[in-house]
């Protein structure tokens, strides 16, 4: 997903405010909107840069479904008609045969004149897009993809936490999620002092939490920590300096880091996150912040593969199941994008 989609202009008067106005047709066992999961008919857009696709891709990767759904990866980098497939052969998706995912927009909607954002799913033999409504597929490939989950895949989202898991999902979302862009979009120095206040406020409160327990919710992984690893793994690379977040550096956090390196360090969560998409995409893209378009040479990525010691605290990554197996070849992290042993 990206923020005011279709414009140059990232940074409005007063408070940013997202449009949360997502395709809501879902993508269900039962196909009741038309689309039923069936393995090898859709593909997942995604970009690895994005914080809110890069959840759909660990999710994918932690219940195995990548041989059910495709993956399509969209450059780091896009203009006002937004993403593109320029790190394809010929800036081509191999799959849907376009340039652009405007161009699955347009397929279903010929009007369409919201925001064309990642993650998007693609109905192949249409080309068209099923939906954009990125909470909800993550919560579906759990509990609507069961038939294609791989053997040992983890229960991200068990039916009696649910609750929790959303109400701490929610307060993730509003705080720090979406809070980091309300920082760093703000368009009055009240409006930003009111969101970093709020910002760290949350993650105070996360630190907290996470002091005595090693997952936000249970003693397992579940969606709530693969909402909040995402914003977490860019913090230092980007939200720290380009939007604002200032008061400490993920670092300097001593619970949050060593939590965000645990997770980094379980397959699933680290093998996909590219630095230098992730810088490329926000310094290059947002030129009302950054018109210089200068990408940090840093920071130093060595501290991502340290010892965190979160094991001492209990849990169990993945409950009953097991990790995933490594990531198919073509979908893995260029080893100089990422942190290196």
């Amino acid at each position: 997903m990206t923020d005011n989609e279709g414009s140059e202009d990232y940074v409005q008067p007063g408070s940013f405010k997202r449009d949360t106005n997502y395709i809501a047709t879902r993508i269900t066992a039962e196909g009741r909107d038309g689309y039923p999961v069936e393995s090898g008919r859709y593909r997942l857009v995604a970009a690895r840069a994005c914080p809110w696709a890069n959840r759909a891709i660990i999710v994918r990767r932690l219940l195995g479904l990548e041989s059910a759904l495709s993956m399509g990866l969209c450059a780091p980098t896009h203009d006002k008609l937004s993403w593109n497939f320029d790190l394809d052969p010929g800036g081509v998706d191999p799959v849907l045969k376009i340039h652009r995912l405007r161009e699955s927009y347009l397929a279903r909607f010929p009007d369409y004149s919201r925001g064309i954002t990642v993650p998007a799913i693609v109905d192949i033999p249409s080309g068209a897009v099923v939906t954009n409504d990125y909470p909800q597929i993550t919560l579906d490939f759990s509990t609507e993809w069961s038939a294609y989950h791989r053997g040992g895949a983890p229960d991200l989202y068990p039916e009696k936490l649910r609750d929790e898991i959303d109400e701490v999902a929610q307060l993730v979302f509003t705080d720090v999620n979406n809070g980091v862009y309300k920082c760093g979009f703000a368009g009055s120095q009240r409006a930003y002092e009111r969101a970093y206040d709020a910002l760290f406020a949350r993650l105070d409160w996360l630190s907290e939490r996470l002091a005595s327990q090693r997952y936000l919710v249970g003693d397992t992984i579940t969606e709530a920590d693969v909402r909040l690893f995402t914003t977490l793994a860019r913090f230092d690379a980007v939200y720290h300096g380009h939007f604002k977040c200032n008061r400490n550096k993920l670092t300097e956090m001593p619970v949050l880091w060593a939590y965000a390196r645990d997770l980094f360090q379980t397959p699933g969560f680290g093998d996909t996150i590219d630095f230098v998409q992730i810088k490329q995409h926000y310094y290059l893209v947002h030129t009302d912040i950054n018109p210089n378009g200068i990408v940090p040479k840093g920071p130093d990525l060595s501290g991502w593969l340290t010892p965190h010691g979160r094991e001492d605290l209990g849990g169990r990554p993945f409950g009953d199941g097991t990790p995933p197996a490594a990531p198919p070849v073509d979908e893995q992290v260029e080893a100089s994008h990422t942190a290196a042993a």
